[in-house]
């Protein structure tokens, strides 16, 4: 069984008629994307923001009408994968180096759904590397500044160069033993100059659809009290 082609199809079924949604990027929102551009050559009235150009591609290959986040206030639900998503609904996002993007896509979203395989849902966060976008002014200071949260920062690498995200910046992978304090964390990263955002969501999924490689779906609600 296929599980994140489970999760991505199955969390399809937030979709109605006439929404504007958030496009997710990675191998599982893959399966949501392909799914709905099968819906949407059957009659399906939607339109979409995309969280990369990765996923703008695709999503036009797809036939999926897309628009642009400024053009809109609010969205009603965003799709996304996630690289680790716990049992209390914290996110670590941006494997792909979509993460900026994807939390600004996020934050104007009535329901963010998280679809992820199995192996990604844990007790804590931090076994995956928080990325952290950074600028490419002077990233070695920023670097050290973020060393002193008690990780060790890694620039990312992409065919012997610094990988650069859509906005230009750098990714630095953050390897902690465990993250005990999230919102901690996710406010001190974002106070040193020079991080312009991290992989950190907080709080801010509403459901979590996991595939299981036995055919499963486990479709998870968190509670807003």
């Amino acid at each position: 069984m296929n599980a994140k082609k489970l999760a991505g199809e199955k969390a399809i079924e937030y979709v109605k008629d006439g929404m504007h949604l958030g496009l997710g990027t990675g191998s599982t929102v893959y399966w949501s994307l392909v799914k709905l551009g099968e819906l949407i050559r059957k009659g399906l009235d939607i339109k979409g923001v995309p969280t990369s150009k990765n996923t703008e591609k695709l999503s036009m290959e797809l036939g999926i009408p897309l628009v642009s986040l400024s053009s809109i206030n609010e969205l009603d639900l965003t799709i996304d994968g996630a690289d680790e998503a716990s049992t209390n609904f914290e996110l670590i996002k941006g494997g792909g180096g979509a993460l900026l993007r994807e939390k600004m896509v996020a934050s104007i979203s009535k329901r963010f759904i998280i679809v992820i395989d199995e192996t990604k849902y844990v007790t804590s966060l931090g076994q995956f590397p928080l990325p952290v976008e950074i600028v490419q002014f002077g990233w070695e200071v920023t670097c050290n500044q973020i060393s002193k949260l008690g990780c060790k920062p890694k620039l990312r690498m992409e065919n012997n160069a610094p990988f650069i995200t859509d906005n230009k910046n750098y990714i630095v992978d953050c390897y902690f033993e465990k993250i005990q304090d999230t919102k901690e964390v996710n406010n001190t990263l974002n106070m040193i100059p020079g991080v312009v955002e991290n992989g950190l969501f907080v709080k801010m999924a509403d459901v979590i659809v996991i595939g299981g490689s036995n055919g499963n779906v486990n479709t998870l609600l968190r509670s807003k009290l």
